[in-house]
């Protein structure tokens, strides 16, 4: 059984997408269509922006969304049976799975990249990577720097032996420190512009809700593995209270792999922009077949 997976924010680069858009023309119509509908030239900005073009939140999800997308939507011969993403990449899965149109899955991106972006102006705040320490470990020393004051949690919970830490700038800081005295091989800041998967990005969820509650969601024609739960969904509503917890949840992407695999994934294929996923995926399980679809 073949499984689709989709990247999350960190995977842009420039000229993104270029090729689809020049090799393909039902990609290029979709790419003419992503235009219409933001009412600016995203596909000039990803086929011509610089990398510092690329790394703003508001520009950045939408960018990756239609990468990874349309480097499926655009083959006649794409009939997923099993579909997650990371983060961000949850839209891109729901979408390609069905359950979202190309129109609302982007508008609902946009929306989330703009509020998102709104959270990181207005709070200094920070994500780091812990490598090689216990999730046990990392979520109680988290939880001891939360009490003391600051905020901070486990966010992204990568593969065996890497999980990311979200919280404000002081919270990260500290747990990284104690984090290294507890054994952590590495802590390496991340280079992103705001807490994601935390607390911190209430305001951010508050909008999305809305967003989300007005948008129609249809049944996906395959389950898609969510990941606040990371389990197999397929009922319109479920789907969408899971979209809305995600943004101040941790992304349970380890047992996501793991729960695919559990059940009848026997290849599992990264769509879009990088090959971060299939780094992941060979840690999780050195035995699953990964591949790519650019």
């Amino acid at each position: 059984m073949k499984a689709y997976v989709f990247p999350g924010q960190g995977s842009q680069f420039p000229g993104m997408g270029k090729d689809l858009y020049e090799s393909s023309e039902k990609a290029k119509q979709l790419f003419l269509e992503a235009d219409e509908i933001l009412g600016f030239e995203i596909s000039k900005l990803m086929f011509e922006g610089s990398a510092e073009d690329l790394m703003q939140t508001k520009v950045t999800q939408p960018c990756v969304f239609l990468h990874s997308v349309i480097s499926v939507l655009s083959k006649d011969d794409f009939k997923p049976e099993l579909v997650a993403g990371h983060s961000l990449g949850e839209f891109s899965a729901l979408t390609a799975a069905g359950a979202l149109t190309f129109k609302d899955g982007l508008t609902l991106v946009s929306k989330r990249a703009l509020a998102m972006q709104k959270c990181c102006e207005t709070q200094k705040s920070a994500m780091a990577a812990v490598l090689g320490l216990d999730e046990n470990i990392i979520e109680t020393i988290c939880q001891q720097t939360t009490q003391e004051g600051k905020i901070v949690v486990a966010a992204n919970y990568n593969c065996i032996g890497q999980v990311v830490i979200s919280g404000n700038e002081e919270g990260v800081d500290i747990a990284s420190k104690k984090l290294e005295e507890a054994g952590a091989k590495r802590v390496i800041k991340l280079q992103v512009s705001g807490a994601f998967h935390s607390p911190l990005m209430q305001p951010a969820q508050q909008e999305l809700e809305q967003a989300i509650a007005s948008t129609t969601f249809s049944t996906p024609q395959c389950p898609v593995y969510q990941n606040v739960d990371a389990l197999p969904h397929t009922n319109p509503e479920e789907i969408k209270q899971n979209l809305i917890k995600q943004l101040t949840s941790p992304v349970r992407w380890t047992k996501t792999v793991q729960n695919m695999i559990a059940n009848g994934a026997s290849e599992i294929i990264e769509c879009g922009p990088g090959t971060v996923l299939q780094g992941l995926m060979r840690k999780i399980d050195k035995t699953i077949h990964a591949s790519h679809i650019n």
